[in-house]
């Protein structure tokens, strides 16, 4: 294969091999060190929030919140499907139950539906949401491909029906409103708990990692301590609750401290790569790319094709095989959560929009460092590959 362009890799353009060389020659390379500070105080400074907790991957970022929001077993908790499910799995670690709530055309949580579902659905009384029998406890948001949700229609939702909001930002970092109630408001920092994701194909990376804030400063102190084995006395080793080895690792907070000094330019290019790709794709009658809420601004992280299925029969793996065949490397969006083998039991509510655009939805090369002459190397074959495959 003469080419081959990756579909979201790290980019290391700055001081990353300098702060872990740092980190390393100082010894302190664990979960403590100064670096984890300084990740904490750059995260906040640039989220424009008083308090963030590093942790060790957005996966424990959720899990923490779901314990500081008080889900506890046989409560339940209203999810996405149509997403990765990390997001969803940490209701499972609370011994709580998801509800499917189906997404919109953002791919987001559709908050039509989700009124619907607590208004007709769900008895509220005694300022507790009930279905079933079960408390509704929490609502997961999770902002898809850095694509905001419609907060402002969710947290009135949430605060009409005493619901906590986790907002899952994982693939959102510096995404925000440039309009309405929530202006200049950026994506994790408008429910009560944000979660933040550093896995290596995220906009900035620490390898693994997260983050998680909250609409309380004195939260995020507490999510701090679960994170670090709750640890009361650090010399007599006492501990007064259940805590978690969930924090980040002052080597990963070192990668970290770099790339957050190159978040702007990564954010910068994301959107300058999608504005070529949204041209090269403009009038094609086989694929169209799909945008961003037209009231924010967004990182743009991750790239979406829709394929138009009245004309491309084939199934996503084919489209997807012959793509690696040509040297570009590509993605379905996602399988369905509650089609997954742990969850086929659970409620889903008006799937509609859900599996439409998981049958349809090609996500792209997207990576910081890909050149034009990639992209249009990716587009080019493409088109090559869904025409073949309608004409056959």
């Amino acid at each position: 294969m003469s080419k081959f362009v990756p579909l979201s890799i790290p980019n290391f353009e700055g001081n990353e091999k300098k702060y872990v060389t740092d980190a390393v020659e100082q010894g302190w390379v664990s979960t403590g060190g100064a670096y984890i500070k300084k990740m904490e105080a750059s995260l906040a400074e640039f989220l424009h929030t008083d308090n963030v907790a590093a942790c060790q991957s957005g996966t424990a970022a959720l899990h923490l919140s779901m314990v500081e929001a008080g889900v506890r077993p046989g409560d339940v908790v209203l999810v996405p499907p149509l997403t990765f499910i990390a997001a969803v799995n940490p209701v499972k670690y609370q011994f709580a139950t998801p509800v499917f709530i189906d997404c919109d055309d953002s791919f987001c949580m559709d908050p039509v539906k989700l009124r619907e579902f607590c208004a007709n659905e769900c008895n509220f009384e005694d300022n507790q949401l009930k279905y079933q029998g079960k408390t509704v406890k929490a609502v997961v948001v999770v902002h898809v491909f850095g694509n905001m949700a419609d907060m402002k229609t969710i947290m009135e939702i949430a605060r009409e029906y005493n619901l906590k909001v986790i907002e899952d930002a994982t693939e959102a970092l510096g995404t925000r409103y440039t309009e309405g109630t929530y202006t200049g408001k950026y994506a994790g920092t408008i429910g009560d708990f944000g979660c933040y994701s550093f896995n290596g194909n995220k906009i900035i990376t620490t390898g693994g990692g997260g983050a998680v804030t909250a609409n309380d400063s004195k939260m995020v102190d507490h999510l701090r301590y679960l994170s670090t084995q709750a640890k009361d006395d650090v010399h007599y080793y006492i501990h007064n609750e259940i805590g978690y080895n969930y924090r980040m690792t002052n080597l990963q907070a070192a990668l970290g401290v770099a790339q957050m000094e190159e978040l702007p330019e990564f954010i910068r290019r994301k959107q300058v790569n999608y504005e070529l790709y949204c041209q090269l794709f403009a009038g094609f009658g086989l694929g169209k790319m799909i945008g961003f809420r037209e009231d924010t601004y967004s990182n743009m992280w991750f790239y979406s094709l829709e394929i138009n299925r009245d004309k491309v029969k084939a199934s996503m793996r084919e489209i997807i095989t012959a793509l690696e065949e040509k040297g570009v490397q590509t993605r379905a969006i996602w399988g369905l959560i509650n089609e997954q083998v742990p969850y086929q039991h659970e409620k889903t509510y008006q799937l509609e929009k859900a599996p439409y655009y998981a049958e349809r939805i090609l996500n792209i090369p997207s990576s910081t460092q890909i050149t034009k002459e990639d992209i249009e190397y990716v587009v080019e074959q493409v088109k090559a590959v869904l025409e073949a495959f309608a004409h056959e």
